[in-house]
């Protein structure tokens, strides 16, 4: 395999998203894909729920049915939007995708439909969520091009508690607010991890996109992957925000500090995501 050149030589023409389309997108939209999303969900409980077989999402790739999770019903119904799906659909040159908080693998699977992506290594923590992931890759044929490893990224090593939410798996947080959201809460000990044991399963000459979804625990996350010698091959970093347990100004320091442009915001509020990408990539 050629050596490919560090992420500071790739070029790639993001998508530009309409700020127009974004803002309807954003105000009307996206909240009336969540009531349909929610609704199906409890229609679909009552009508019996799963198939025996993968069924195919509005994102085009393959999942197993799971009814009882809202999380799984927003990737089914679309819930999330195009935008993430855009920017890894525009990506022509090979790259790995790495998912921090992969949940049932749903954007492991749509960077899965460009051939360009040659690796994706999905992390995630929750045992239960962790084998539907595994069952959503072979689902849809991505065994030879992927990994899913069953622990989270952070900067300490060893069993830490995790905050679970009832019926909505994509919540699951190590942070202390999980406790004060309004569900029901469970705790479960799952296994972190720092660089040092993400480093190994990385390709070592291809170019780097990174998802995280987290739930509060992007600063160090962010912080773990900018400190390693991988950071240079970094041609992305798309990552949730949520203003009451992330501090912005931390996490752009990181991203500034490490020469990181980060101002493509897609959403509006409190709760968003980011894109962030090397200078003059």
């Amino acid at each position: 395999m050629n050596r490919l050149e560090p992420a500071g030589s790739f070029r790639s023409a993001w998508p530009e998203h309409d700020p127009k389309r974004m803002a309807r997108d954003f105000l009307l939209w996206r909240h009336l894909r969540v009531v349909r999303a929610r609704t199906m969900r409890h229609i679909r409980g009552l009508l019996g729920g799963g198939r025996s077989t993968p069924v195919t999402t509005t994102y085009g790739v393959k999942m197993w049915s799971n009814w009882g999770d809202k999380t799984y019903a927003y990737c089914h119904y679309g819930t999330y939007g195009s935008y993430l799906a855009d920017l890894l659909a525009s990506v022509r040159e090979p790259f790995c995708f790495v998912d921090i908080g992969a949940n049932q693998g749903l954007f492991s699977l749509v960077a899965g439909q460009n051939a360009s992506c040659a690796k994706i290594i999905a992390l995630e923590p929750v045992g239960p969520t962790y084998e539907r992931l595994v069952a959503n890759l072979s689902a849809n044929e991505l065994d030879e091009r992927s990994e899913a490893l069953n622990f989270g990224l952070s900067d300490k090593v060893g069993e830490f508690p995790i905050t679970l939410s009832k019926g909505h798996s994509g919540l699951a947080t190590l942070g202390d607010h999980g406790m004060q959201l309004s569900r029901e809460h469970t705790q479960a000990s799952v296994r972190l991890q720092t660089m040092d044991a993400l480093a190994g399963h990385l390709p070592e000459y291809l170019p780097i996109f990174v998802k995280i979804d987290v739930e509060g625990h992007e600063e160090t996350v962010i912080r773990e992957l900018l400190q390693s010698p991988h950071a240079k091959r970094i041609i992305a970093i798309f990552y949730e925000h949520d203003d009451r347990w992330t501090d912005k100004g931390a996490v752009n320091a990181l991203l500034d500090d490490a020469g990181f442009e980060h101002s493509r915001i897609y959403g509006r509020g409190k709760h968003y995501d980011v894109l962030a990408t090397p200078l003059g990539v």
